[in-house]
Parts: C-alpha cells; structure tokens; sequence
C-alpha cells in the first residue's frame, strides 16, 4: 500500500469515527431532553401535591381554630344537668 492509500484509509476511518461520535451525540442530546421533560412533568405534580397539601393543612387549621374559639353547646348543658 502507498502512503497516499494508508492516508485515504485514515481519513475514511477518522469520517466514520466521527460520524458516530455525531450520531453518539445526537442521541446523547435526545435522551437528555426526554429526561428534561419527564422531570418537568414530575415538577409540576410535586408542585401541585404540595400546593393541595398546603391548602388542606390551612383549612384544618382554621377549622381547629374556629372550633376551640366557639365552645360547644353540649359540655355547657352537662354542666346544668349536673348541678342540678
């Protein structure tokens, strides 16, 4: 072989070589963007969990506070029966 020949012979594996390291890359990019977005997705659902469970812990607790502030009626009435 003539070192024109071993130098094409270089060059086609340095172009393939490089082609895949394209392709490599290509599917390296594809691949981090579907995780991207799948994380994304995971964002806004842990977002809206903890958007609703602090929704939820506010309402138990002014329901708790409502409660403690107006007493109830029952324990006043046992308090009549008993001393009567």
């Amino acid at each position: 072989m003539t070192a024109q020949q071993n130098g094409n012979v270089e060059n086609v594996s340095n172009e393939t070589d490089f082609a895949q390291a394209f392709q490599d890359l290509a599917r390296g990019e594809r691949t981090a963007a579907a995780l991207e977005s799948h994380l994304t997705a995971l964002e806004k659902k842990i977002e809206e969990l903890l958007a609703k469970a602090d929704e939820e812990e506010r309402a138990r607790e002014e329901q708790s506070k409502n409660s403690r502030a107006q007493p109830t009626e029952s324990s006043s009435g046992d308090k009549s029966a008993s001393s009567s």
